[in-house]
């Protein structure tokens, strides 16, 4: 029976990549599935990638430094070590020698340089995490020097999951198509095979690779959209795929009783949101938005949905991460209250309103549905809109008049701070891009960006304005704070090495694992 389920574990992969026209040698080379719920990324751009392409481009590029969120330390990459001066604003970079890009270009200060100039440049996804720096030199081909404006913590920046990505300053070209022709442009252990928009990518190892090969590590890697909770659950339990999450939580304590798989819960960063759209009438009215915020049935999406593992959210930023509170004050499912306040708002009972979550994310549906079924107590009704992320995404950039009320979607991190969490989401911004609740307060703004800037110098006071500019998120029922949630992954058993860190969440760093029949 063993070797039969390692059979078709093969043959499922195998056949994946006939079906998209991928050769291969016929040395039998590994492979590895990674089941995911939604498409594999949404740009092809390390320095504009600002979603779910966190798990193919961190196989495919490095950043100078990792951070271990679990031992919190800092792990050399690219960058062999690091000072800084004594009044913070000068940090120089080491870089390790040797190093080759996929293309055999090798890599230089002048790469460092490049690309974190031109991710500046561009001004797109998370590139806001370099806004402490004022200039970029070049010491000499191993020695790269960052000047700062204020004090900012470089090396955790610099480690971050976007934004922070090294690749050839010889592949880029004026038309960018570079990004999604070649395969040579990173250092990463694995390079670009082949791809199918929206659907699945295929990277293969890169032999030349600095930090060498284990025995029985991953040749192929499969980064395949499987909407289908039941498919990826059956994937996973027949070894077709090797790796998945967002599996109902449900299935959870089933799959645990299968020798088959291996299932860890682990601490997360990552929460769930619903953001009121704040500019679109009704819901640019406080008292409404507020009204709402206590329809919502808290303990009870904890409690059935994802099945404990997790736990209410207090403000933005969640459970684990410094700025998170248990002082500030939460919203708790009352309907009488949003009786109380939906009179307030001078709101009838014919009340339409739309959410989107991502089709695919069972817990996010079960949560729309116990939701919608509180709101209609109130005659308030709730149109649930299942969509691809590209499209909520699309939606949600779109004609204003033609977006959701709610948008209701998981957030994490690119940086390990509460800036990431409040500046991504609720920012001012002309062009929205993740502040999806469209709020707007400068007073907010200048909170954060003082925070920020705060930082490395007075933690405890940047601290503080963290906490207080959750408490006008709050005031301003800009959004519901779902829940922070526990992360469960699921493996097949015939995988070995895997770590999760919450720092880089859903990324698998293959080169680590290895697949022992």
């Amino acid at each position: 029976m063993k070797k039969a389920r390692i059979l078709f574990f093969v043959l499922g992969l195998i056949g994946i990549l006939l079906i998209t026209g991928t050769a291969f040698a016929a040395d039998s080379p590994t492979f590895a599935v990674y089941a995911l719920n939604s498409e594999p990324l949404t740009n092809w751009d390390p320095a504009i990638e600002f979603s779910n392409g966190i798990h193919v481009h961190n196989n495919m590029y490095e950043q100078l430094l990792r951070y271990d969120s679990i031992e919190e330390k800092i792990i050399p990459m690219l960058a062999e070590s690091y000072t800084v001066s004594e009044d913070g604003l000068t940090w120089t970079f080491k870089l390790r020698s040797g190093v080759k890009f996929q293309n055999g270009d090798d890599f230089s200060a002048e790469d460092v340089k490049f690309s974190i100039e031109r991710t500046m440049q561009l001004a797109a996804g998370a590139s806001y995490i370099w806004s402490a720096v004022e200039s970029i030199n070049v010491v000499d081909p191993l020695t790269v020097e960052f000047k700062l404006a204020y004090k900012n913590p470089l090396d955790l920046v610099a480690a971050t999951g976007y934004a922070a990505f090294i690749y050839s300053s010889k592949c880029v070209n004026e038309d960018n198509t570079w990004i999604d022709e070649t395969s040579g442009c990173g250092t990463g252990p694995y390079m670009l095979r082949s791809s199918k928009w929206g659907d699945e990518v295929i990277l293969e190892k890169f032999d030349g690779y600095w930090g060498g090969w284990q025995d029985n590590s991953i040749d192929i890697v499969v980064f395949k959209k499987v909407s289908e909770t039941a498919t990826r659950r059956q994937m996973i339990e027949t070894g077709e795929a090797a790796i998945t999450v967002e599996l109902p939580y449900t299935d959870v304590d089933v799959l645990k009783n299968n020798p088959d798989v291996v299932v860890s819960v682990n601490p997360s960063l990552q929460n769930l949101i619903g953001m009121f759209n704040t500019q679109k009438p009704p819901l640019d009215n406080v008292k409404l938005r507020q009204a709402l915020s206590y329809a919502f049935p808290f303990q009870a999406v904890i409690d059935t949905v994802i099945g404990g593992y997790g736990q209410q959210s207090y403000g933005m930023v969640p459970a684990g991460l410094w700025g998170w509170s248990d002082q500030l004050p939460r919203y708790e499912y009352d309907l009488e209250k949003a009786k109380a306040l939906l009179e307030e708002a001078g709101v009838g009972s014919d009340l339409n309103l739309v959410l989107t979550y991502t089709a695919g994310n069972e817990s996010e549906k079960s949560t729309a549905e116990l939701y919608k079924s509180e709101l209609a107590k109130l005659g308030v009704n709730l149109e649930i809109r299942g969509m691809p992320w590209d499209s909520q995404w699309e939606m949600a950039l779109g004609d204003p008049a033609q977006r959701q009320d709610i948008l209701m979607m998981y957030w994490w991190p690119d940086l390990p701070s509460p800036y990431s969490f409040l500046y991504s989401t609720f920012h001012s911004e002309d062009e929205p891009l993740f502040n999806l609740a469209y709020y707007k307060n400068p007073e907010f703004d200048q909170l954060i960006d003082g925070g920020n800037e705060m930082t490395s110098s007075d933690i405890e006071k940047a601290k503080q304005m963290f906490i207080d500019a959750q408490k006008m998120l709050l005031d301003d029922a800009a959004s519901i704070f779902m829940y922070d949630r526990q992360d469960i992954w699921v493996t097949y058993k015939t995988i070995q090495g895997f770590k999760f860190n919450p720092a880089y969440p859903t990324v698998v760093f293959f080169h680590e694992l290895t697949i022992q029949n």
